[in-house]
């Protein structure tokens, strides 16, 4: 059964990007997707500490922290959906150190990500969005995985939880992008 696996970035527990990561899971389980998502709220993922030692381990070498629990069921997983609110014009501090160590890791082991489907997504409350989608997008793309688009930017907007079910626009964005992941996973597996 094919798997993907949402990374949600938000200091808030089931959130707004919660509530948008399960917006695509709920098209994606409409085609008998298996979904799961990790939620940083309450955790802290520390920074890479650029020792190259993952280099043949194909995992972080450092174990104080949930990254390593969270890169292993990424590289099983099919799909990847990474969300994070934004926070200072971009990502949260936790989903930039889960970026910077997942390719710190995936550099010293080229193609554990390969032809993965991913999106990127962002909640927002007003500006700085397409910065946060674009930091994520970086690391899909120079991951070798395939990003999902869609017929919007990949971003919601809302600030107090469940604000984001009033941009109609963004939600419908939402679950195309949960249609398109569906069908190139369909095409690609």
């Amino acid at each position: 059964m094919l798997k993907v696996l949402g990374i949600n970035g938000s200091a808030r527990k089931d959130g707004n990007t919660a509530i948008i990561i399960n917006t695509i899971f709920d098209e994606l389980k409409k085609h008998g997707i298996e979904t799961e998502m990790i939620q940083f709220s309450g955790k802290i993922i520390e920074p890479c500490k650029g020792c190259y030692t993952c280099k043949g381990k194909k995992n972080c070498v450092y174990k104080n922290d949930i990254f390593c629990e969270c890169f292993q069921k990424l590289t099983e997983a099919d799909g990847i959906i990474l969300g994070s609110p934004v926070y200072s014009a971009d990502v949260s501090a936790n989903m930039k150190a889960f970026l910077e160590r997942a390719g710190m890791v995936v550099a010293q082991n080229p193609a554990l990500l390969k032809r993965k489907v991913g999106a990127a997504v962002s909640a927002v409350r007003r500006g700085g969005g397409m910065a946060a989608v674009d930091t994520m997008n970086h690391f899909l793309l120079n991951k070798e995985i395939i990003v999902v688009g869609s017929t919007y930017w990949n971003m919601v907007y809302g600030k107090d939880i469940g604000d984001v079910y009033k941009d109609d626009e963004g939600m419908k964005n939402m679950k195309n992008i949960g249609e398109n992941m569906a069908w190139i996973l369909s095409k690609t597996k």
